[in-house]
This record gives C-alpha cells, structure tokens and sequence, in this order.
C-alpha cells in the first residue's frame, strides 16, 4: 500500500510487468502502516493509483500467494550472496521482516530508499510523503545500521521531465507513449503546486543509481526520522552540514546529472 490502498497497488503492479512483457513475480505486501492509518495519494496519481484516462492492458502476470514480507524474509535467508533492496515507497514492508528476522541484516548489501527530505516536504511543511505514511517503520529502517542510500525530493526535483524530454520518451513506441501519458498525467499537480517545469521522476533516481552511480554526488550524513511529533511527523533530519554528533549513518544524495539521467531512462525504456 502507498500512493493508493493495496489492491490497487499490487494491480497496478501486474499492470506494468504486463505492458513491459515482463515476467516479475509480484508479492503483496502490508496494507497499511504500522501504527496509522492509511494516507493515500489519489489526488496527484489519479484515482487508480496511476493515471486517470490513460490505458493499460489488464494484468496476465499472476499475485503471488505468499506474503511479501515472508517473500523478502526467504529471499534474504536464502541469497547466495547479500542482496541490495530499492525501496519505492513507505518502508513498512521492510521494517515488519527486520522485526520478524533480524538475521536478514546480515543479508543486505544495501537498502537504496526514495524518501524524506533535507529541505521541503511534500505532504506537509517537514514530511515527504513515503516517511510520512510510515514514520515508524521507516524509523526502524533508519535506525537498523543497514548500509543505506538516500535519495530525497531535493534531488529528485532536480529530474523534471519537460515537454522535450517527454517527446523522446513518446518517439519510443507503444511503452515509450505510455510512460509519457502518465507522466504528463502525474505533473499535473506538481506543476501548479511547486511551481515546476515538469513532473520530478521520484522513484526512477533508485534505479539510475543502480545503474550509474555517477549520476549523481553524496554526502555520508546522519539521517533521523521523527516519528514523535505533531508538526515534524515523518520529518526526515539530515545533518547536512555535520552539526550533530552523530554518526553519519547514510549516504545521501546531493545532486544530479539530469541530462544524462534521462538519456539512461530513455535508452532503458527503448529496450522494452
């Protein structure tokens, strides 16, 4: 669950393996945070959870019967070698296998999180909103001692997908055409909001990093999730400029080469 309740999301899911011909198994994980309810998001991804008007093939990729958490659990306990997570939304799933499984710390090369804010937040004045979803689990992601990489909405602004990077991605073909739709779709809000060019690809900054990590520039700061307060719930506290005593504890995003962060994506999705 996320950006909308979890029924939708796991379809949506099916959705997308299907249109990219892709043969991903798909696990439903929780279905809501773990002390509050659930905060949903239709107002910018559109009721669906994607894009309101824009068509998408039904799912032919079945859902998993086993739970995502036990998935994660097994996965980890059973990887050859440590295993590297991206996580795309509210950390809940993860945070419920290392309460279940501490032993899986031991089987994570790296946790690669969209989330949180060193500036801004985007759900309310400090929060962003996958650590305001969840500020208790993504608490516990944080305070774990994973190797972890950050990347927040300061950098992920930094990748908006103006009106020509969007026509590269519609002279790709049918999945090229999709993604624009939904895009143009999604910036809706953004741009009346924030006042931006075009919608910032959040998630997306996960997997360039995977790829090419050289797309962007870090800092290893302390990061600490507030999970207390009224007005700071979900505030992500980056220590940008090392006040605290704290140890650093995660690798935090700094800037991007927006340029060649859509040349990947467009290069990536014109496989497909």
């Amino acid at each position: 669950a996320g950006n909308v309740p979890l029924p939708l999301t796991q379809a949506n899911a099916r959705r997308i393996c299907t249109l990219a011909q892709a043969t991903v198994p798909v696990y439903a994980g929780c279905p809501r945070p773990l002390l509050r309810p659930l905060t949903t998001a239709e107002a910018v991804h559109g009721s669906s959870g994607l894009a309101d008007g824009v068509e998408l093939p039904e799912p032919t990729v079945a859902l998993q019967t086993q739970h995502g958490v036990d998935f994660l659990i097994e996965t980890l306990m059973t990887a050859p070698q440590p295993v590297t997570l991206a996580m795309l939304g509210p950390l809940t799933n993860l945070a419920v296998a290392l309460v279940k499984q501490p032993q899986i710390l031991e089987h994570i090369q790296e946790v690669v999180i969209m989330g949180g804010a060193i500036t801004y937040g985007n759900v309310t004045p400090a929060a962003e909103f996958n650590f305001y979803t969840d500020p208790h689990a993504a608490k516990v992601v944080f305070e774990s001692g994973a190797k972890l990489t950050l990347f927040t909405l300061d950098v992920t602004h930094q990748t908006l997908t103006t009106p020509a990077r969007l026509a590269a991605l519609r002279a790709l073909g049918p999945v090229g055409q999709t993604a624009a739709a939904l895009l143009d779709f999604y910036g809706t809000c953004d741009r009346s909001r924030f006042g931006l060019d075009g919608a910032p690809l959040h998630d997306p900054c996960v997997v360039a990093y995977l790829l090419d990590p050289d797309l962007f520039t870090y800092r290893q700061v302390n990061v600490t999730i507030d999970a207390e307060s009224h007005l700071n719930l979900g505030r992500s506290l980056v220590d940008w400029w090392g006040v605290s005593p704290a140890p650093a504890n995660t690798q935090v995003a700094g800037t991007v080469n927006a340029d060649g962060f859509y040349t990947l994506l467009t290069q990536r999705l014109s496989r497909l």
